[in-house]
């Protein structure tokens, strides 16, 4: 059987594991002052929104999702020929519509690819399988490096499905962001009112900067640092707690709203990328996607891992 994998750009993994495993990527409209950008998680695209000045305008962005019919779309015209089996994961669905339309889809495309793979030749079912991974960002990857390594190790539809259900469940998605104003701005924008004006006037001026996570479709405060650097090295160390603890999946996944050099140089990265590797656990780092970054800030730090329940500490 033909496996693929589909995911949204606001997946946080590396250009290279993209192409590597030809994993699919459904596009987000982002439109800011008149600009229309395709988020489609390209370097070229993260390059420009950085080296301008869209990211400190990316507050008032309006973001689009790609439709039931565009995804029909998206399978109909190759991956129902390409694949007999598509597994797609979508961010959260308690923060975007994608997971809702890609399951309607799925159930489109049963009435209509029997005929364009017969057309083509291709014999045989087609499955699309959709699974929501309970969280965001760079913690997103997690679920999808699973996804790989157990097409990789020839294990069936069932299996890989119930798994990465399981990954999902146990998924754990931190972030950390650099401006409470843009923050408060943005959550404003989208009806959010999880940072209010005081609190991100209060944190501006004591320099406090949130510790977030997003787990199990829930995003919300989980600790609290005196400046971001000092939140980044809490961060670390608490994955660097978790590795040693036993994790569900061998991987860490980071991704960073700016260079990467800068990813390097946070206080306590050095310590966890010496863990991972005495620990055997691999490190994936990747730049923020556009719509990350346009919905948490420029500067955003976000971390993502699958383990067994337990209590945040920081």
């Amino acid at each position: 059987m033909r496996f693929g994998i589909m995911v949204d750009s606001t997946c946080d993994l590396p250009a290279e594991f993209f192409a590597k495993h030809d994993i699919g990527i459904l596009p987000i409209t982002v439109h800011i002052d008149g600009q229309t950008l395709v988020d489609n998680h390209a370097p070229a695209l993260i390059e420009g929104y950085l080296a301008g000045d869209l990211g400190t305008r990316g507050a008032g962005a309006e973001t689009e999702a790609y439709t039931v019919e565009q995804i029909c779309d998206v399978f109909l015209s190759r991956l129902v020929l390409d694949y007999d089996c598509v597994f797609c994961l979508t961010i959260t669905s308690t923060r975007s519509p994608i997971f809702e339309h890609a399951r309607k889809a799925s159930f489109a495309i049963l009435g209509s690819y029997g005929a364009v793979r017969k057309a083509a030749g291709v014999e045989g079912p087609f499955l699309m399988r959709v699974i929501d991974s309970q969280t965001l960002f760079a913690a997103q990857g997690v679920a999808v490096h699973e996804a790989t390594r157990l097409i990789a190790a020839g294990a069936s539809v069932g299996a890989i499905r119930e798994r990465l259900e399981f990954i999902a469940q146990n998924t754990y998605g931190y972030l950390i962001p650099r401006d409470l104003f843009y923050l408060r701005a943005r959550g404003q924008k989208r009806n959010d009112r999880s940072v209010g004006w005081m609190s991100a006037a209060l944190g501006s001026a004591l320099d406090i900067k949130p510790i977030l996570r997003a787990w199990r479709g829930e995003t919300g405060p989980v600790g609290k640092a005196r400046g971001f650097e000092a939140g980044s090295k809490m961060l670390f160390a608490y994955a660097c707690a978790r590795i040693r603890a036993g994790l569900l999946t061998p991987l860490m996944c980071l991704s960073y709203g700016g260079d990467l050099a800068e990813l390097a140089a946070l206080p306590g990265h050095d310590l966890l990328r010496t863990t991972c590797a005495e620990h055997g656990v691999e490190l994936l780092e990747s730049p923020m996607s556009v719509t990350g970054m346009v919905n948490v800030g420029v500067g955003a730090l976000a971390l993502g891992f699958a383990a067994q329940e337990h209590a945040a500490q920081f």
